[in-house]
């Protein structure tokens, strides 16, 4: 049965630039079905892969019309048939939905819906789900990143960023970071980082390598591969890895650079985690909000009905500081 109710959500109706996000005020709230969770939504994660996926330009297309955004928090409204671990009045947060998050409601499957603790806010909590869960896997499902080898995180003032710092960190590994801003750099110091450097000044890559004693690092995580990746593969250790999780274009490299070292280019995919992998990363991530590691640090918050100006800005902006949410 269609919900009387209506709500606020961001809908699209055709691919195409930012203007194509628009607030409407007449959408039903959704019901759960079976094993499903309906989500009073009070904040909602702005994430690079939703400009894509906006513009058409990435290889899932959803079916038009529909409501971008993933993670979101909020308070449990109902459940829906089947629903064990969750009920009405429950604080969480999620790693996907049925109905989109940019929406003052929205329907996820329960197995994409975690308890949010105490000790983090609703727009700490919208922080949480494709940042971390894409560093976890990133670190440790593709690279194997192991306790006292040094990862350098590429770019690491953003969501994803920031979350790989902290997890990097807490795991026991040298972390080394890059931002292009004086204030990204000071957040990538207070998040894990033992040292950061600015990717925008010339010879930053020798002053890591300073950094490593000659050695090189074992693992980059790059949120940019069509600008970093032939220095990235000049950077790496012995049997180094370079784990993909942003690019926005082509680049030339050259193949040799992986031979002598043996080293790899992993590409990293959330959504093809399997169940079990998921698992395995809300396993660590929950031990990390109750041990208190883990810390979301939130950056530009818009309303709302300022959904196109987030999506211009998260391409646009001259340096990432924090994860970007909408605000219910």
């Amino acid at each position: 049965m269609a919900s009387s109710k209506l709500m606020r959500a961001i809908r699209v109706s055709e691919f195409g630039g930012p203007s194509v996000l628009k607030l409407r005020t007449d959408i039903p709230v959704p019901n759960p079905g079976p094993n499903q969770v309906l989500i009073r939504v009070h904040a909602c994660g702005v994430n690079p892969v939703e400009t894509y996926i906006r513009a058409g330009a990435f290889s899932r297309k959803p079916r038009l019309p529909y409501t971008p955004g993933s993670d979101v928090s909020g308070v449990v409204e109902a459940v829906g048939d089947g629903v064990t671990f969750f009920q009405a009045g429950d604080r969480v947060f999620t790693t996907g939905t049925e109905t989109g998050g940019y929406a003052e409601y929205t329907v996820a499957s329960e197995e994409s819906v975690y308890r949010l603790a105490d000790s983090l806010d609703y727009k700490q909590g919208a922080a949480i789900g494709i940042p971390y869960f894409t560093a976890y896997r990133a670190l440790f499902q593709k690279a194997h990143a192991k306790a006292g080898e040094a990862v350098l995180v590429h770019g690491a003032s953003g969501g994803v960023g920031i979350a790989a710092c902290q997890i990097a960190r807490a795991f026991g590994m040298k972390v080394l970071g890059t931002a292009g801003t004086p204030e990204g750099q000071t957040l990538v110091l207070k998040n894990g980082a033992h040292q950061v450097f600015n990717h925008r000044e010339k010879g930053y890559t020798d002053r890591i390598q300073e950094a490593t004693n000659g050695q090189g690092v074992n693992v980059i995580v790059e949120m940019l591969a069509n600008v970093n990746l032939s220095n990235d593969l000049e950077m790496l250790a012995r049997g180094g890895r370079v784990t993909i999780v942003g690019s926005r274009g082509p680049i030339e490299i050259d193949p040799r650079d992986t031979m002598m070292k043996e080293s790899s280019i992993i590409g990293v995919a959330l959504f093809s985690s399997t169940c079990e992998e998921k698992a395995e990363c809300a396993a660590a991530l929950c031990a990390g909000m109750d041990s208190g590691w883990m810390k979301p640090v939130v950056g530009p918050q818009y309303p709302l009905e300022q959904a196109s100006r987030a999506h211009e800005d998260i391409i646009h902006s001259s340096g990432a500081r924090g994860k970007m949410v909408l605000t219910m």
